[in-house]
Order: structure tokens, then C-alpha cells, then sequence
């Protein structure tokens, strides 16, 4: 006398998980595929540190190339469309053009813009400082227009400065210098990039 199929042993049931096991694979391989597609984003750009309070902070998204031109509402750009092309990292003489620093800065780059006619020593204060960012890529360039005599930049994060000695730079280069807001800071460079300027008549 054969006993009945146990539950396990039923083909129906077997049917069942294997369709079972099947979804579960579908749904996550659609999820790593809407995740693909989905632009990338840095880390969080707050910060609790009391000299920092007035870090201004933005959410702007990665991965939106254009090559037309991007009006920025921040006086320097701290994220947002860019175009394809990125700046050479370093120090530049002329203000570079908007649309390709923020490429430099989706990828890492901290960019310290200065009101033009900052002294010459005041300049290299700022070039110092910026020698303590470990990971290489910096920016350092005159900038009409700024709301204070210097500015640090980095891609979703801001610090207008009182000048090149603001005690608060070196404390804003620590915290932020890492790349950790910048969607692309970790496989990207600022290395080998062009030499765009600004038009003169614009930033």
C-alpha cells in the first residue's frame, strides 16, 4: 500500500514556489534596472558642526548633461544641468564657464571662486588652502559678481567667506573636501578636462 505524496513532494506545490522564486527574481532585477536609470545622487550635504551653520545646502541630482546654456540661481553654480564637457582641475586666471566647472564639481572638485581684484596674497592664501584636499581636485578662480570677497563650492553644499583668512575654510574643506555630496566624486576625475572660459560679458 503506497502512502500519499507528502505536501513537499506535490508537483503543484513545486510549481508554485518555482513561480514564486521566478517573481522574486523578476521584481529584482526590474528594480536594479529602474535603479540604473535613475540619475545619481551624492550623499547628505548637512552638517552639524556649529562653525558651519551657514553652509547653504541644495539637492540637486546628477547625470543632467546639456549643452545649451543653464542659468544658475546660485552666484557660484552649486549643482544642477552642466554640460558634457568638465574644466581642467587647477588654478585659472579667468573666471571658467559655468555649464563645465559644474560638471567638475558632480565629480568631486571643491571650487573656491574670489571677488577679481582679491590681492594677490589673499590668492594664494586661498591656493594653500586648497593644497590640503587630499583627493586633488580643486578648483581655485576670480568670479564677478560674488555675494562675499571668496566662496567655497562644492556640489550641493556652499560657504560664502569674509576673505582668504575666514577660520571657517579649513573646518568647510575637512568636512566636505571628500567628495561625499558629489554623485560621482568616487569613479570620476577633474584631470584631463578642457579649458573653457567664461564670455566676457557673463560669468
Amino acid at each position: 500500500m503506497s502512502s500519499a505524496p507528502t505536501r513537499a513532494g506535490n508537483p503543484n506545490v513545486k510549481r508554485a514556489i518555482i513561480g514564486v522564486g521566478l517573481l522574486v527574481l523578476i521584481g529584482i532585477l526590474a528594480y536594479q534596472i529602474y535603479r540604473a536609470q535613475q540619475p545619481p545622487k551624492g550623499d547628505d550635504p548637512h552638517n552639524d558642526i556649529p562653525q558651519l551653520t551657514a553652509v547653504k545646502t541644495y539637492d540637486f541630482v546628477g547625470g543632467q548633461h546639456t549643452t545649451d546654456p543653464v542659468h544658475y540661481a546660485q552666484v557660484p553654480p552649486a549643482g544642477g544641468p552642466h554640460d558634457p564637457t568638465w574644466d581642467d582641475c587647477g588654478v585659472y586666471d579667468r573666471p571658467p564657464r559655468n555649464e563645465n566647472a559644474v560638471h567638475d564639481l558632480e565629480h568631486g572638485t571643491v571650487w573656491i571662486t574670489y571677488k577679481p581684484g582679491l590681492p594677490t596674497s589673499d590668492v594664494q592664501k586661498l591656493e594653500a588652502a586648497l593644497d590640503t584636499v587630499k583627493s586633488g581636485k580643486i578648483m581655485l578662480s576670480p568670479y564677478p559678481g560674488l555675494p562675499a570677497p571668496a566662496v567655497v563650492t562644492v556640489w550641493n553644499a556652499q560657504l560664502d567667506l569674509t576673505g582668504a583668512d575666514d577660520p571657517r575654510l579649513p573646518i568647510f574643506l575637512k568636512f566636505y573636501g571628500d567628495g561625499h555630496t558629489a554623485p560621482e566624486a568616487a569613479f570620476a576625475t577633474c584631470k584631463g578636462g578642457a579649458h573653457i572660459y567664461a564670455s566676457p560679458d557673463k560669468p
